[in-house]
């Protein structure tokens, strides 16, 4: 059952803003091993500390988006991670290890792969909330048994998404409609004249996360934009191989960000889809029959190309979805991460405060 969580709630202040406070935040206190509460007060209010774990074991892009409403809570995020060897340290995202688990209020899992099953399995005493902040599939995971009946709540993005999520943890749970974060900040569309924005996945597999077939095709497709005069701006997946692009232009700033510069995007569909989608850009997707893509990820796109011919002409003819193919799709747009927080703070901090 899908529970829309919608709210009346602002923009709040910007990214970079409320960034700059997490950067500049205080150090984490480290209790070795297990988990305690951590709720304290900080000027005046309430402090919260919330563990993250993802399938893409180093993935903190994923978290990224949460931290500037965590900053105006003056909640603490913070991911496992299973070493330090793919964090750097200008990573805005704090992250730990099993081995030096700090003390926490709740343990928030984005998946039911093996990392985030491993954690939920070391962390029995912590209150667990799943929340899709990055796209599944709809068939059970694996090891989803191993910690659904533990779960305080579940968030997804929209009534779509849910529903995907809800296979996917194998549940049939109430879940919350809270929306994305990411739309929270949508830049202001300044389309410039024949530029068209690709949306790289990535090509090869690492034990960060693994690669969607496809990429040939979208670089093919780009190719045959440029030799139709096309400005190609490329917004790389966190993960992406940049030398790959380098013979275009890489936008210097986030993919939903570069967004607002371009007539049209192409990208194999992702996570990211609905979110430009929310900003008014016409997609086009590449789709591969080696993909499983969830259906409504491919409903935001005006038109799917198989072939890298087709690009052009499916580019020139892309416009906006409607606002019905959008909220099914993408979810409340605006607030996304108040309501978020709410959700955990009502369903994990605050019943687990009443024990």
């Amino acid at each position: 059952m899908v529970q829309d969580a919608v709210g009346r709630s602002g923009h709040g202040l910007s990214r970079r803003s409320l960034l700059a406070g997490v950067l500049s935040g205080a150090g984490l206190a480290v209790l070795g091993g297990g988990a305690a509460h951590a709720a304290e007060r900080l000027g005046g209010r309430e402090r919260v500390r919330v563990l993250i774990a993802t399938n893409e074991p180093w993935g903190t892009y994923h978290a990224l988006p949460l931290l500037p409403e965590a900053t105006r809570l003056g909640w603490e995020i913070v991911q496992l991670v299973p070493d330090r060897s793919r964090v750097t340290p200008q990573d805005p995202v704090r992250v730990a290890t099993l081995d030096d688990v700090p003390k926490a209020d709740l343990l928030v899992v984005t998946g039911a792969g093996d990392w985030p099953a491993d954690c939920a399995a070391r962390l029995r005493n912590l209150p667990l909330i799943a929340a899709s902040l990055a796209y599944q599939l709809p068939k059970e995971a694996p090891r989803a048994a191993e910690f659904r009946k533990r779960l305080r709540a579940i968030t997804a993005s929209s009534p779509a998404e849910a529903k995907v999520f809800d296979d996917y943890l194998g549940t049939r749970r109430q879940i919350s409609v809270v929306g994305t974060p990411q739309t929270d900040d949508l830049p202001r569309r300044a389309p410039e004249p024949g530029t068209v924005l690709v949306l790289t996945s990535v090509t090869k597999s690492d034990d960060t996360g693994g690669s969607a077939p496809g990429t040939e095709l979208l670089m093919d497709a780009a190719e045959r934009l440029a030799a139709a005069g096309k400005h190609v701006l490329v917004g790389l997946h966190p993960r992406e191989d940049r030398s790959l692009w380098e013979r275009y232009e890489i936008s210097t700033v986030p993919s939903v960000q570069a967004s607002a510069r371009a007539e049209v995007a192409i990208g194999i569909p992702g996570t990211i889809f609905p979110i430009v989608a929310a900003a008014g850009i016409p997609l086009v997707g590449c789709t591969d029959p080696r993909l499983q893509i969830p259906d409504y990820l491919k409903s935001v796109c005006s038109h799917t190309i198989t072939d890298a011919d087709d690009a052009v002409t499916a580019a020139a003819e892309a416009k906006p979805v409607s606002r019905t193919v959008l909220y099914e799709a993408v979810g409340p747009v605006g607030g996304s991460a108040r309501r978020l927080f709410k959700v955990w703070r009502k369903e994990g901090i605050r019943q687990s405060s009443h024990h």
